[in-house]
């Protein structure tokens, strides 16, 4: 029996269609939705992603600033901008692309952006508040995956949940996203012993590691959801996940493909946080 493929690209789709009325009821009441995203440098893949987030932006409707900076741009000419920018009413949402060069901190960066207009989820305050549940804004990967079990009607309630990595970007979040759910995740890593049995225990197996085919079919257990975040390129130019997608397909329940699966995500949720912003600015009218 063959998975039920999760199709990222769709859902995605869907929550950007249900922005846009958002964005037009906010329009209505005179706010405009605004994300300004700063790239410092020439990185080509930093590059790539502004442009699909442009996009987004565009066809959500959102007004989109972008300010991008030469490579030897100082930490102090960044921090000013940073400062400019949570000081304007009309900006909602600030995003600094990552990685920043060299000679710039980025926890220094990300530290300077206003918690309340950080629709990363990045900032420590934001992560605070996940840690302890309060409501605000998750960084934008967990938060994709969460949205996707669910709009796939897999409960997570009750269920195992095994994460593999522990990152700040994904593995950590997530695994507090899994528990607010009332999910019951084990967390595991490069120290995990044992980590094929410890899988294959897993209801809903999220692995976000960065090793290309890391997870084969022994580590599913049949019937179970696969949520691939990894993202690589093999020698032969072929992009693929973390997950051995074709042996996998074949245990699994429910899985996510590379690509069109998480990564389409990531973008949506960051539209969904920028809206989610000006919607708190827009009730203190």
């Amino acid at each position: 029996m063959s998975a039920i493929v999760i199709d990222g690209r769709k859902v995605s789709k869907d929550i950007k269609d249900e922005l846009i009325d958002k964005v037009s009821n906010l329009k209505d009441k005179g706010v405009l939705p605004t994300l300004a995203v700063v790239l410092v440098g020439n990185d080509a893949a930093s590059q790539v992603y502004v442009k699909h987030k442009k996009k987004a932006c565009e066809y959500v409707g959102i007004r989109s600033l972008a300010y991008e900076l030469s490579e030897d741009t100082s930490e102090d000419e960044l921090l000013k901008l940073i400062n400019e920018l949570n000081k304007r009413e009309d900006v909602h949402g600030i995003l600094v692309q990552l990685p920043l060069p060299k000679h710039i901190n980025e926890d220094k960066i990300l530290l300077a952006i206003n918690p309340s207009k950080d629709v990363d989820g990045f900032h420590p305050y934001s992560v605070g508040n996940l840690s302890i549940g309060r409501d605000g804004f998750v960084s934008c990967t967990p938060a994709g995956i969460i949205e996707l079990i669910k709009r796939y009607n897999i409960d997570i309630e009750g269920k195992n949940c095994v994460v593999i990595g522990r990152s700040n970007i994904v593995g950590k979040p997530v695994s507090m996203l899994l528990t607010k759910e009332n999910g019951t995740v084990t967390m595991c890593h490069s120290r995990t012993k044992n980590i094929q049995e410890v899988c294959k225990r897993a209801d809903i197996l999220v692995v976000a590691i960065g090793r290309a085919n890391f997870v084969t079919k022994d580590f599913i257990k049949d019937g179970a959801t696969v949520i691939d975040v990894g993202m690589n390129r093999l020698d032969n130019g072929k992009l693929c996940g973390d997950v051995s997608y074709d042996e996998c397909a074949h245990v699994a329940g429910a899985i996510t493909p590379v690509p069109g699966g998480v990564g389409p995500m990531t973008i949506a949720m960051l539209m969904n946080n920028c809206v989610k912003s000006a919607e708190i600015s827009a009730s203190s009218l």
